[in-house]
């Protein structure tokens, strides 16, 4: 990313953060919405799940001018990911729903180049998540799982 694209982002974000529950809720409604389907990967209580969303947000967006610093969190929450039922064409899903969200909580704000650095941005994380899921092998399923449809520890 050019340091343009990372100041754009960085920028962006700080206009969102005064209004991070907002955007969270944005943010999932968003995502529920177009995909139902991953509700079930998530808690009944969201609180938690919102704030975590906008602090990772947050700690990305802060270190894109050194990325790699991050570049070993992001590979982190790609392999744990996996656990939760994350499949790659839910990536592009997310991504959809973080462009919506920017795009309300910047209103006019949200330039076509605001949103370039945006999509660049969040491509490249989800590109380094994906290749860290992939490389997490699928636990074996023993003789109970079989039966029953999940693992039994």
């Amino acid at each position: 990313m050019t340091p343009e694209k990372i100041k754009l982002v960085q920028d962006s974000f700080a206009q969102v953060a005064p209004i991070a529950d907002k955007a969270a809720d944005i943010f999932y409604d968003r995502l529920f919405e177009i995909a139902p389907d991953v509700r079930p990967m998530f808690p009944a209580d969201m609180s938690n799940q919102k704030d975590k969303l906008m602090q990772t947000l947050g700690v990305a967006v802060s270190n894109l001018h050194q990325v790699e610093t991050i570049l070993p969190t992001v590979q982190d929450l790609g392999r744990k990911h996996v656990a939760y039922g994350v499949k790659d064409e839910h990536y592009d899903t997310v991504g959809s729903a973080l462009l919506f969200t920017l795009e309300k909580g910047l209103g006019e704000a949200f330039t076509p180049q605001v949103k370039d650095a945006w999509t660049e941005t969040f491509t490249t994380v989800a590109g380094v998540m994906k290749e860290a899921a992939a490389t997490v092998e699928e636990p074996k399923k023993g003789f109970f799982s079989k039966l029953f449809g999940k693992r039994v520890a």
